[in-house]
């Protein structure tokens, strides 16, 4: 299933024109000389990063891009025109990589970015450069140089900060609901989202941040198991991750394995993807509390961070609820205001450094 976050294009980057063999002729100008002009620049492909667009799915339809030809040469030394660039809009995130050698190209974070992927061939040299003292009239012109060619695969990595993972069905969608202006289907049924929803928390003026709903991982993803493995991509870029889990899964099929053992599952799948995703900060978030009776809710929480031996934070909520939701987004936001002060504090010291040392 070829899904939106994910394209490949072909990009043909212009000609360049060819240079022109020409003479000057005029009235009462005897032997003018020669005067071919040089052929014109092919046009490039470029890339540039928009932030207004969020998915690669353009892509489906149009699939190659070409630049225009530069013209040629012509006689009393005219250039020809040089070919117009193709510039192609993608979503901030897109990771670019030459489909031949496996060569990542650039990666595109920020709005405007741009990025040359195929150069266009240089104009031809008109007759008018090989005139010398032993060639007055020279018949030699060069042919414009061909553009680049190239195969690209585009990668769309979402730019968020948080990141929430967990199982199908583990109410992902329904917590992004709940805390943002996000709109993801959720239903009383199992099912899995099937493309990444972004969502912004705004905790208040000027504090927010991004929110990001992967598609449910389940045993297997990181080797092409189901949706997820196409989404951890998704996962990379994020400073934190919200790990939720259904406290009271449901008998048979995959909501049947234990909450424990669905955080080790996805643990697994994690390190098998890129094992610095285990090295995130990682918050555990036990949802669906609402389906259990509120003198269990305790005991059972305790009871999953004790099989596990969870150090990290954790959380009880019922997203459906809205109960305890909010206070994992001011959390959250804490969170990300210490990381800056940090920065902030690190960088006055390498600053103060560097001017000690001079």
């Amino acid at each position: 299933m070829k899904l939106v976050d994910e394209a490949e294009i072909q990009v043909i980057a212009g000609n360049g024109g060819n240079g022109c063999v020409g003479f000057r002729r005029e009235k009462f100008i005897p032997l003018g000389g020669p005067d071919g002009g040089d052929g014109g620049d092919g046009g490039s492909v470029w890339l540039v990063a928009d932030e207004n667009l969020n998915t690669l799915v353009d892509f489906r339809h149009q699939k190659t891009f070409r630049a225009q030809r530069g013209e040629n040469g012509m006689g009393r030394q005219m250039y020809g025109k040089a070919g117009e660039d193709t510039v192609i809009t993608v979503p901030v995130g897109t990771v670019v990589t030459n489909v031949e050698t496996d060569e990542v190209i650039g990666d595109m974070t920020r709005h405007g970015d741009r990025l040359l992927v195929a150069k266009g061939g240089k104009g031809g040299l008109g007759n008018m450069h090989f005139k010398s003292s032993v060639n007055r009239a020279p018949r030699k012109a060069l042919p414009g140089l061909p553009g680049e060619e190239r195969v690209l695969k585009l990668e769309l990595k979402l730019l968020a900060d948080v990141g929430l993972l967990g199982f199908p069905n583990a109410g992902k969608s329904t917590l992004i609901r709940a805390v943002s202006a996000a709109t993801p289907k959720v239903a009383d049924y199992p099912f899995t989202t099937l493309y990444p929803n972004l969502g912004v928390v705004s905790v208040e003026p000027h504090r927010s941040f991004v929110i990001a709903d992967i598609p449910g991982l389940i045993e297997g993803a990181a080797d092409g198991a189901g949706l997820g493995a196409q989404f951890l991509r998704h996962l990379q870029r994020t400073r934190l991750l919200l790990h939720l889990v259904d406290m009271a899964p449901m008998e048979g099929g995959v909501e049947g394995v234990s909450p424990a053992e669905q955080v080790r599952a996805i643990e697994r799948e994690l390190g098998r993807h890129d094992p610095e995703l285990l090295e995130k900060p990682r918050w555990l978030v036990l949802n669906k509390a609402d389906l259990l009776l509120e003198e269990e809710q305790d005991e059972a929480a305790q009871a999953i961070i004790d099989e596990l031996g969870w150090k990290d934070r954790w959380y009880k909520v019922s997203a459906i609820g809205r109960e305890g939701t909010w206070q994992v987004m001011l959390d959250v936001m804490a969170f990300f205001d210490r990381q800056a002060e940090e920065a902030a504090e690190a960088a006055a010291e390498a600053t103060a450094s560097g001017r000690q040392d001079a």
